[in-house]
């Protein structure tokens, strides 16, 4: 198994799709292969990332602490999922042989598993984006976004769908996709009793056209990140073609390691913040409010490393807030490209509202409920890190001063801090 043939397939796929589409539909590869020398390695990084953060890293509970389940009934969980990732392919890559005719496209087996795998690939590779907070979500929709789009340009090669009916034929994959995604879903959590199950997700394309070296940008624009990331991918590319010569099999996996860790983090290598780093920054009392619980950690995986500092406080009776203020380090990159983006989402209900926004070029977060008055604040600092307060206000401004209370400006001061340039 080469597996730099394999990182070359999903950085193409992700980067430069509409170049590797008509590339993969030309391939005689068989469906035996399509499974062991792909499907069975890119679909098992969800699951292990699915087991990471439930069993290692695990989740925050407001006032109750950091939950994780058993490593027993997350290897359980994790092979299941695995295992349903698996034939969820098999399935999705019948649907979509079984939809051609319909759309002017040709029946094909074998070429409706090359699409099924090679859209999925964003949201199997994007997994890791999850041991993230709240803005993970955010990242998750994006890449869900892109997964489409995977879809949508491969099908005109692989299943010769006529161009003006491939909108059509993608729509009706994807909602199939969406019920057997929920159904999957359900089935974990039903078994497991946790839910594990991941999103998909990815990263934005365009970086290679970026990183042309005859086109020049604002080196602190949105387009100048990316044509920065696209260079230093390169350059970490070349270091992974050098190690494949050489057949240090050590060396392709710390070529590999140095490539992820480029596009999470925008080109440079980030080692997180210690714990106690954080804990200077969380004041003993909030608004008034005592602190009455407090841990730090520093936790890692495929080497991005995220520290995480929390604490609750309270008055003893009805009011109580919990504080989160976590460095995502080594996945700053993704972060960065995230506020670049200028993401937005809005939604109101009957009893309140949940928005994400950016002011002052800073990512916000904020949900608030009247009929419990309780919310959800949080801020993105220096591309790097989120700083959240969630519980018991008379308001939101309530919550958005217990944020602003914070040292904000020296935490932000540390967007380098551990930060070397790749």
């Amino acid at each position: 198994m080469d597996f730099n043939l394999l990182i070359a397939r999903v950085k193409n796929l992700l980067l430069t799709p509409k170049m590797e589409w008509p590339v993969i539909a030309g391939e005689t590869t068989s469906t035996a292969d399509l499974y062991t020398k792909y499907i069975m390695i890119v679909a098992a990084v969800p699951a292990l990332m699915g087991f990471i953060k439930a069993s290692i890293i695990g989740s925050s509970l407001p006032f109750l602490g950091t939950y994780r389940i058993g490593f027993g009934l997350g290897l359980s969980s994790m092979v299941l999922q695995y295992a349903l990732a698996l034939g969820m392919t098999f399935v999705l890559a019948l649907i979509i042989d079984a939809l051609a005719p319909q759309f002017g496209g040709q029946k094909n087996q074998n070429q409706a598993l090359k699409t099924a795998a090679y859209a999925y690939t964003a949201g199997w590779i994007a997994s890791v984006f999850l041991i993230l907070p709240w803005i993970g979500g955010v990242l998750a929709l994006l890449g869900s976004l892109y997964g489409i789009y995977l879809m949508y340009l491969g099908l005109p090669h692989t299943m010769k769908s006529p161009p003006e009916q491939t909108t059509g034929y993608t729509v009706v994959i994807i909602l199939l996709a969406i019920v057997l995604t929920v159904v999957t879903t359900m089935t974990v959590a039903a078994i497991s009793g946790a839910g594990m199950m991941l999103g998909a997700r990815g990263p934005l394309s365009g970086l290679n056209s970026l990183s042309d070296s005859s086109v020049k940008f604002d080196e602190n624009s949105g387009l100048g990140k990316l044509a920065a990331l696209g260079a230093k991918m390169e350059a970490a590319n070349k270091k992974m073609e050098a190690a494949q010569k050489s057949g240090d099999a050590d060396a392709q996996a710390k070529a590999a390691a140095a490539m992820l860790g480029n596009v999470l983090g925008g080109g440079d290598s980030v080692e997180a913040l210690a714990p106690s780093a954080l804990k200077a920054f969380v004041p003993e009392t909030l608004d008034g409010l005592p602190r009455t619980r407090f841990s730090a950690e520093k936790n890692g995986a495929m080497g991005v490393q995220v520290s995480t500092a929390r604490a609750s406080y309270g008055d003893g009776q009805n009011r109580r807030v919990h504080l989160e203020i976590t460095d995502t380090g080594g996945a700053k990159g993704i972060i960065g490209l995230a506020a670049w983006a200028t993401v937005e989402q809005e939604r109101e209900t009957d009893t309140g509202y949940e928005k994400t926004y950016k002011s002052d070029g800073r990512l916000i977060h904020e949900q608030w409920d009247n009929s419990d008055h309780r919310g959800e604040y949080s801020i993105v600092l220096g591309d790097r890190f989120t700083v959240k307060v969630e519980g018991d206000a008379d308001s939101i401004e309530t919550l958005k001063a217990m944020v602003g209370s914070i040292d904000l400006i020296g935490i932000e001061a540390l967007k380098n801090a551990g930060v070397s340039k790749g």
